[in-house]
């Protein structure tokens, strides 16, 4: 429909010009073409030039006047389709997708078979997951272009989310009949086999083998066939037939563990004899493979384990095989076999110091006629400090390390053993500069230096870990900006839990919030892949990457971040940090001369800190400027937008946000739609809503917790506190309340806060971290009840469990946190008690001990999880 405005001949030649010129990106051609239109009186207020000459001024960073003359043009021209196009486009690049898919809609009103129109807002559907609106786009656009291949494919992937996989295939099937195939034509072989994955997802598998039997011959990857048969042989009951399959697949590649398993599941042995029947045949035919060596130890026992993994260790240290423990790490699941590896290796040290042979019946003869060379009592050595070091018995792992280190003092990898030991046992200190002296070997490996990075941030060193990452940054770009660009998540999470620990909150929210932009740019980045993943007809990747997307904040990065982020803003809302140079309470009158002398620090510390920030942002300022000047184009301009953005992030205003709750929320929203199964997501949500006073959210978040069946005793905190917050309220509305009684029944029953806590300590006495919860959820129902709830926390009984040191580093930061009530004497004892039991553990080390390299921050102790460097 032609525009209710239309300009004469002259006029619209100008503006094509116009167009042509923003379709090139020659936006300074464009805006100097859009003046001559309105100059003109008669065409002052032309809508559709005025909507271009927004959408050019919005691609040159001038968003205000950007929307001004867009709205002004939508207003003079309410029906020109490109008035609501250039709207819709807009609000797309402010990642309004809502109101663009309806400016989008509104311009098909007007002009309802306008094909760019359409791609645009189909690319808008299929980003918001709009499964149904995107298939009335691409049914329409089919209609249009039937000659068009992304028409067809479109269509076809939109019933495929639907999952009507008939209509899917259907459509596939017309399209594919319109080709005519090369050979070895890579697009042709990605159609049949996104063909073939989607009979597989309609459980359809005997038409997938049927498929695969006809289109054998265009399909280019030859693999893809026999794994695809092997896996639907299976799904259909044909073990024969798989398990044929799966034994070829061992002849070409006998490192791949998933077709062991998959020949395992068909052939269903009865003893472990006929399972270790076909490693052996694949070490008859490939005996260099090493997957068929490793993978019976999972599943022998006894003597035959003893034989097998014996021979594993000999042959591995041996060569010097520095993962060694790494690969037998899964196999510590089993105490027996602990043992077993135990008495073999301590073996092998005796009898290697004694006689340079692995075990005191070996002879010359029987060894080949040589005896071990040095370096396999090195690495045995190396091998039982990992030992010991898993069975936290770090005295003996560092007796073993230190001498084997001082013996060889120039390889690398004893040194970050000797790091991951002491980072173990508590002492990050020691664990970065074993680190670093690992580093100092060999400055060329990236993988030390970020691991001596990463070590160095737990030890909150946050500029020397910095200066070590520039060793392999970009030049000329400082080192934390760089690898912001590249999205090096794992730094900044390090980096953020540094500054949290310093209690440097700004930040430590500034890391938090750029990590989240990565997800959020990871999520945009699709834009790029809806239309070039249809013209390539790379479908089954392109499926996977919409579903990968879906939850993609499910990823342990996202979640590491979110937990540091909400747990400085729940912090914020209950200790908000004062004004930036004068802190919240700072009339000297009221202050002592101590104190005042501590104001005096923290005003030139934050003077200092405003200085930096703000020489910071002019030398910010000077090399955009200097950019803008060398570029003078429009990629210019869109960097100094994202610049923009990013000194929105300044840690002074992260700090002191109004609005603490509602930011700790926006983390957590994607907790708890994507890791429901995580029962922090839950204990998060409680603590929240709590503190909002939401009695509704919080039942909800109560009862996620108990959907999982979790026994966290942290949770058990959360169910006293609900319980009692629901009983003793008297500002509940009535239907609140009878919601609120209705729901909580089948949960709590006609239990007491107190019964029930009563109830929790009695079944876990002996374990300290339920003691903990128990004793916090006492203190928190009744405050005379300190005394007690303090011995039962603080009690380090030789016979609990779960004394290790990450749980006594929780219980010592419940007691400074002031969980339960003010105790510094009990801190104290308890510390010192603690400090006996871990004397290596940093946090616990009295004042008079050796210094950490930061001395007024705590380090906290790293988590017991072995899997994490």
């Amino acid at each position: 429909m032609p525009s209710k405005d239309p300009l004469p001949s002259k006029e619209n030649a100008l503006f094509k010009k116009i167009l042509k010129s923003y379709e090139l990106k020659q936006y300074r051609q464009g805006l100097k073409l859009a003046k001559l239109i309105l100059s003109n009186q008669k065409f002052a207020e032309h809508g559709e030039t005025l909507a271009m000459k927004g959408l050019i001024l919005n691609c040159v960073s001038r968003k205000e006047e950007a929307y001004d003359h867009v709205r002004r043009g939508l207003r003079n021209d309410l029906t020109s389709h490109v008035c609501w196009h250039v709207f819709g486009l807009l609000q797309r690049s402010d990642r309004k997708y809502d109101e663009a898919i309806k400016a989008y809609r509104n311009a098909l009103r007007w002009d309802k078979d306008n094909l760019q129109i359409m791609r645009d807002l189909s690319l808008l559907q299929i980003q918001m997951r709009d499964y149904d609106g995107y298939r009335e786009t691409r049914q329409r656009l089919l209609e249009l272009r039937p000659g068009q291949k992304a028409s067809w494919i479109g269509y076809a992937i939109s019933w495929h989310l639907l999952k009507d996989y008939d209509m899917a295939l259907a459509v596939i099937e017309e399209f594919r009949k319109t080709l005519n195939p090369k050979p070895h034509d890579y697009e042709y072989s990605e159609l049949v086999m996104y063909q073939c994955s989607v009979l597989e997802e309609a459980q359809r598998y005997q038409d997938v083998l049927q498929h695969l039997l006809k289109y054998e011959d265009v399909i280019v990857d030859k693999l893809y066939i026999e794994e695809t048969r092997a896996r639907v042989y299976q799904l259909q009951g044909d073990l024969s037939n798989s398990a044929a399959i799966y034994r070829r697949l061992l002849e070409r590649n006998a490192e791949n563990t998933a077709y062991y398993q998959g020949l395992e599941k068909c052939l269903q042995f009865d003893s472990i004899d006929d399972r270790l029947r076909i490693y052996s045949e694949v070490l008859a035919e490939q005996p260099r493979a090493s997957v068929p060596k490793k993978l019976p130890l999972t599943f022998a026992t006894g003597e035959m384990f003893k034989t097998m993994v014996d021979e594993y260790l000999r042959r591995n240290l041996r060569k010097g095989v520095p993962s060694l423990f790494t690969s037998l790490k899964p196999l510590y699941a089993d105490d027996s076999k602990v043992h077993i590896i135990e008495e073999l290796v301590v073996t092998y040290h005796a009898t290697l110091i004694s006689n340079k042979l692995f075990h005191p019946q070996d002879t010359m003869e029987s060894n080949g006629g040589e005896l071990e060379p040095p370096s396999t009592l090195l690495w045995t050595e190396a091998y039982l400090a990992q030992h010991f070091d898993y069975l936290e018995d770090y005295t003996k792992a560092l007796e073993h390390i230190n001498r084997v280190a001082d013996s060889t003092p120039t390889l690398p990898e004893l040194f970050m053993i000797k790091g991951r030991i002491y980072k173990h046992a508590g002492n990050i200190h020691e664990a970065y500069k074993a680190l670093e002296e690992a580093q100092s070997l060999d400055t060329a490996d990236r993988y030390i230096n970020c691991v001596c990075a990463k070590y160095m941030l737990r030890n909150n060193m946050v500029k020397e870990a910095e200066a070590m990452c520039q060793k392999f940054t970009r030049e000329g770009v400082a080192a934390a900006d760089n690898l912001n660009e590249m999205q090096c998540m794992w730094y900044q999470t390090e980096c953020a839990g540094a500054y949290a620990r310093k209690q440097e909150w700004g930040n430590a929210l500034r890391q938090c919030h750029q990590i989240d932009k990565h997800f959020t740019e990871i999520t945009e980045d699709q834009f790029d892949f809806h239309t070039y993943c249809l013209r390539k007809l790379t479908l089954r990747s392109y499926v996977s990457l919409l579903r990968l997307e879906d939850v993609l904040r499910n990823h342990r990065f996202y979640f590491k971040t979110a937990s540091i982020a909400i747990r400085i803003y729940l912090h914020l809302h209950r200790n908000p940090v004062g004004d930036e140079h004068t802190g919240k309470d700072s009339n000297p009158d009221n202050l002592s001369a101590s104190e005042l002398k501590k104001l005096k620090n923290k005003q030139r510390k934050a003077q200092k800190k405003a200085a930096e920030e703000k020489a910071a942002a002019e030398e910010a300022a000077k090399r955009q400027a200097a950019a803008d000047k060398a570029n003078k184009s429009s990629s210019a301009d869109s960097e100094s937008d994202s610049s923009k953005k990013a000194d929105d992030l300044v840690p002074s205003k992260l700090e002191r946000c109004t609005d603490p709750l509602e930011q700790a929320i926006r983390f957590l929203v994607p907790l708890q739609t994507l890791c429901p199964d995580n029962i922090q997501s839950h204990i998060f949500a409680f603590e929240i809503y709590s503190r909002k006073d939401k009695p509704l959210l919080m039942l909800k978040a109560i009862k996620g917790g108990i959907a999982l069946g979790s026994a966290d005793p942290r949770f058990h905190v959360c169910l006293v506190r609900f319980l009692k917050y629901v009983r003793s309220s008297e500002n509940l509305s009535d239907s609140v309340r009878q919601v609120l009684e209705r729901e909580m029944r089948p949960i709590y029953g006609d239990d007491t806060p107190e019964s029930m806590n009563s109830a929790f300590l009695e079944k876990h006495k002996s374990s300290l971290p339920h003691r903990l919860a128990g004793a916090q959820a006492m203190y928190h129902m009744d405050q005379s009840t300190q005394s007690a709830a303090l011995k039962l926390a603080c009690d380090l009984d030789n016979s609990l469990t779960g004394v290790t040191i990450q749980n006594c580093t929780e219980v010592y930061e419940s007691l400074t946190r002031g969980d339960l009530g003010p105790c510094s004497d009990s801190i104290e004892s308890y510390k010192q008690s603690c400090h006996q039991q871990f004397p290596l553990a940093s946090i616990f080390t009295p004042p008079t001990s050796e210094p950490l390299c930061n001395g007024s921050v705590k380090v906290e102790p790293e988590s017991s999880n072995r899997n994490e460097q």
